[in-house]
């Protein structure tokens, strides 16, 4: 299972993968660019559009029956597809930001990222706040600013926003002739030539007319209202725009901006190729007690995320693995550093959406299924042997709390093994009150509530009453010694809860209580984020 030479079978395996996430702001084009993506791949030969709600048809990467309904992406998907004699690992995350950290979590999973910008509306929020944890380690950021075939803004004021707004500087690849019904194509500034815009929404058309040279007078006889304003702008962005300086962009400092229309496929195989030709490789990972190089032999990785019934049919639970280096191979054993014991993994699984198969080899950059009994959780690191422990995402403190209580007295245990399953896949977090020991629900936002309460009724059978609770913010807590600890639990009784983990939890009433307990027991610490899997243990 191991390779002889640094420049062995995995270490050319390796050099394949590309491992990328898809981030933007809600409606911006996501799901539908993460759809033409595979449809370039090779992997759907048909496109659904997200807008066909009312037929069958939906958006290949929105598996989940809410997001059925409502046109959006609330999971994270994962699919795996081969492109160019490479392997693509595109990691679609929530469009909705109230889903924000299961999309801080599938950062940690990526080497790259593609940014999509709605060009009518620019930056959004939502991007921004996305950018920032993209920042935190230095991703390398595609950027394709969508819907160039409406009325948008104006190419230029876009780049100067992203700029600005983003703090990363841009180097245009392709810009846009026209907009809306006079959008003509993109010219390719590093090709020196013009692709030709046609419309078309559901298969590839490999027919693109290319026009190469930008003083070819066929543009004169094709465009002759728009060839004017393309040669000007083509001539200032050479002049003042830096070029496209790859190191710049593997560093997380530059962006290479690409024009064009998800919708009717355009623009989006330049981002594929992009991807390969430019995107990183698998690259070494932090595993604390030392850096872990993708093609060392050891198999090692780490749990980014658990779905909870992914198939209905089954009531089962899937841990999202990030293979850091090594191979994997089915039947294999591995050591669960947290739990400190061995465990076996027997059928893993690789993705296309919610299709699933049976995973025979995996190696650094992709993501593998592994089925899970509750043993795995967000966080985990498996090796074969070597204690190390991957850097996670925190968790952040919620705004927004709820108590649930089930309409049916004798629902109590299904409604808290549905809301224990739910907080361990982070689709919302789950607080065990030590005082009057009901179950509170804490989120970012008021529309992960909608969801739980939804899955809670359509997966576990549960139908539940959602009340506000008279919290207004939450703090993990860490002791100095146990004479502390019960001081305080004895003052404050009323205010603690656990989280999923057994963590101790100051549940703040508003933020003047929060304040006068935190001058009032100054040892104690008050966090406002913990890392997936960390327990605040005393001393």
């Amino acid at each position: 299972m191991t390779d002889a030479s640094p420049a062995g079978p995995l270490a050319r395996d390796v050099a394949r993968r590309r491992t990328f996430a898809i981030i933007s702001h809600p409606d911006a084009g996501k799901t539908t660019l993460t759809e033409k993506l595979l449809l370039f791949g090779g992997a759907i030969l048909l496109a659904g559009t997200v807008k066909a709600r009312k037929s069958a048809r939906h958006a290949t990467s929105d598996w989940m029956e809410v997001e059925k309904q409502r046109g959006i992406s609330v999971t994270s998907s994962v699919m795996q597809f081969e492109y160019a004699d490479h392997v693509i690992n595109l990691l679609d995350t929530p469009g909705h930001e109230d889903f924000s950290e299961d999309t801080y979590r599938v950062l940690t999973a990526v080497d790259a990222a593609v940014m999509v910008i709605d060009a009518a509306k620019g930056v959004e929020a939502q991007t921004i706040k996305l950018l920032e944890v993209c920042r935190l380690r230095n991703t390398p950021i595609i950027t394709f600013v969508n819907k160039l075939d409406r009325e948008v803004r104006e190419p230029l004021a876009l780049l100067e926003e992203i700029e600005s707004v983003l703090g990363i500087d841009c180097a245009p690849v392709t810009w846009p002739l026209g907009m809306g019904k006079r959008f003509r194509g993109v010219f390719d500034l590093l090709g020196n030539r013009l692709l030709r815009f046609t419309a078309g929404e559901e298969r590839v058309s490999t027919e693109t007319e290319l026009i190469e040279g930008i003083d070819n007078p066929r543009l004169d006889a094709l465009f002759p209202e728009e060839i004017g304003a393309l040669r000007h702008d083509v001539d200032l962005i050479r002049s003042a725009s830096p070029p496209f300086d790859l190191p710049t962009f593997l560093a997380g400092a530059q962006t290479p901006v690409f024009f064009g229309s998800g919708i009717n496929n355009f623009g989006v195989q330049e981002i594929l190729q992009a991807l390969i030709d430019w995107a990183p490789p698998p690259q070494p990972r932090d595993g604390t007690a030392r850096s872990v190089e993708p093609a060392e032999a050891p198999f090692t990785g780490f749990v980014f995320k658990i779905q909870a019934n992914m198939d209905p049919r089954h009531r089962d639970r899937i841990a999202f693995f990030r293979v850091c280096s090594g191979r994997y191979a089915p039947g294999m054993k591995v050591r669960h550093l947290r739990l400190s014991r061995e465990m076996k993994l027997a059928n893993a699984l690789t993705f296309m959406a919610n299709e699933r198969v049976a995973s025979e080899d995996a190696v650094a950059g992709d993501i593998i299924g592994i089925h899970n009994h509750g043993q795995l959780q967000i966080g985990d690191t498996l090796t074969e042997g070597e204690v190390l422990a991957f850097k996670g995402i925190p968790y952040f403190a919620p705004e927004l709390f709820r108590v649930a209580r089930p309409r049916d007295p004798f629902k109590a245990k299904p409604l808290a093994k549905g809301l224990q399953e739910l907080g361990e896949e982070g689709a919302i977090q789950v607080f065990a009150s030590s005082h009057t020991n009901t179950l509170l629900l804490g989120a970012v936002g008021p529309l992960q509530f909608e969801i739980v309460a939804q899955r809670l009724a359509s997966e576990y059978k549960v139908d539940a009453i959602y009340e506000n609770a008279n919290i207004a913010t939450a703090r993990w807590l860490a002791f100095p010694d146990d004479v502390t600890r019960r001081n305080f639990e004895r003052e404050q009784a009323a205010a603690l809860a656990t989280d999923v983990d057994g963590n101790p939890v100051f549940l703040a009433t508003n933020r003047y209580n929060l304040q006068v307990t935190t001058e009032r027991w100054p040892k104690v610490g008050f966090h406002a984020t913990r890392e997936h899997g960390q327990r605040l243990v005393q001393g």
